[in-house]
């Protein structure tokens, strides 16, 4: 028996300002946007660039900011260039770490959603 990856889900506090982030910084697209008002609810379904692999952004009506757990750390990107990413992110004046790596190079930098979710952007191999 095998699995593929489907999506991650995170809860936002700010839809439209999740989505314009997850669009405008990671070149991700709305792949599906529903409504559940009876459940007081929406959730909208970006999909990336080339994987499949999608993003569930959950939005609680009236919920306010979330608490992130110790447990969840961060979802992963990978950039051809990362240098040129790091350097655009930067540019556009996103909350982004400085690049670092595990093996004394430069493999890999930390940008932040605007619920203080983190991204981890490394070089693509």
């Amino acid at each position: 028996m095998s699995f593929i990856m489907k999506h991650v889900c995170i809860r936002v506090e700010n839809l439209e300002e999740s989505i314009e982030f997850y669009t405008k910084a990671l070149g991700f697209e709305v792949s599906s946007h529903r409504d559940f008002p009876e459940g007081e609810f929406t959730l909208v379904f970006l999909k990336d660039a080339g994987s499949g692999v999608e993003i569930e952004l959950t939005y609680n009506y009236g919920h306010g900011p979330y608490t992130i757990g110790d447990g969840f750390s961060h979802i992963a990107m990978a950039s051809a260039d990362l240098e040129a990413s790091y350097a655009w992110h930067k540019e556009q004046g996103y909350q982004v770490s400085e690049p670092g790596g595990l093996s004394g190079g430069i493999d890999f930098y930390f940008i932040e959603d605007p619920d203080g979710y983190e991204v981890e952007i490394v070089r693509q191999r």
